[in-house]
């Protein structure tokens, strides 16, 4: 059994790809401290192998069993050692974000966790988990599905993302009683700081260390311009390649101007956000869960 698991949770939209990279660039000093690194290699990551399947809603018979012998090989690749900690490092271990779109918020989380939990080579030593506003979470998912993807209009979707039953206590609950981790570190957004602040709160052994910060910028947000430009290309049935629809985007990157593709009006956001404030009060009571705002 490994000594500890350090798990990085997400969520999306959060600077997850960012932490990833700050994981790579310090990747043989980390190691040199006696951890063991897994991270995904996502927006062409150096080093990123982590590969994590894990069941959808409705996943069972033959696929269920092909991913619980996937998961169980690779989890003995990243952990090395029975005395080496191993530093985790991946958004979708709650869900991806496609559900946003039909009104659910993570819905298969639990049977995911369980999962997950049940090919872990050792106990959850500390969890961290970085929270967004609902409104900005999201238009900023919706955004990023847009740069390669024909999209409906995000007044469409608005709907059902108002309308979620479920929100982050849902998901931070599901992440202390199926992981059960000794320390769950729940952070705002605006609390996030650096990628090194974040790798502080993750690994506390670890906060004195000379970290480098990565000089590249990853996933830099698309202006309004290149992304209307892209769905109108995809509209008709046309599709581009990574480089393609990226030198869109640079194409259109000065032209910043808010021109509405994805947001809630002044009476939405209020109520949004509202619940936002009421589920970060039902954060701060939850036993077993710190938070930081």
């Amino acid at each position: 059994m490994a000594s500890g698991i350090y798990i990085h949770a997400g969520a999306h939209r959060t600077g997850t790809s960012s932490f990833q990279m700050f994981l790579s660039v310090n990747a043989e000093a980390i190691r040199a401290r006696g951890y063991d690194l897994a991270y995904p290699g996502r927006d062409d990551i150096p080093g990123g192998r982590l590969r994590l399947r894990l069941p959808g809603p409705s996943t069972g018979g033959k696929r269920k069993q092909e991913l619980r012998e996937f998961l169980a090989e690779e989890m003995q690749v990243y952990s090395t050692a029975p005395d080496r900690p191993l530093i985790l490092s991946e958004e979708n271990i709650p869900g991806r974000m496609m559900p946003f779109y039909g009104g659910e918020f993570f819905p298969a989380i639990r049977r995911r966790l369980k999962f997950l939990k049940a090919h872990l080579p050792g106990p959850v030593d500390r969890l961290v988990y970085v929270l967004r506003p609902y409104d900005e979470l999201f238009a900023s998912a919706y955004r990023k599905r847009a740069e390669d993807n024909a999209c409906p209009p995000f007044a469409d979707l608005k709907p059902g993302m108002i309308a979620m039953e479920a929100g982050w206590p849902h998901v931070i609950s599901a992440l202390r009683d199926v992981l059960k981790p000794r320390e769950l570190i729940v952070l705002t957004y605006d609390q996030r700081g650096s990628n090194r602040d974040l790798f502080g709160h993750l690994v506390p052994d670890l906060a004195d260390g000379d970290w480098v910060e990565p000089e590249r910028s990853m996933n830099v947000s698309a202006t309004d311009a290149g992304l209307m430009v892209l769905q109108k290309h995809y509209a008709t049935g046309l599709t581009l390649e990574r480089k393609e629809w990226q030198e869109v985007l640079r194409l259109y990157s000065s032209e910043n101007g808010d021109r509405g593709f994805a947001s809630f009006d002044e009476d939405e956001t209020a109520q949004i956000r509202a619940r936002y404030a009421n589920d970060l009060a039902e954060l701060r009571e939850m036993p077993g869960v710190t938070l930081i705002e």
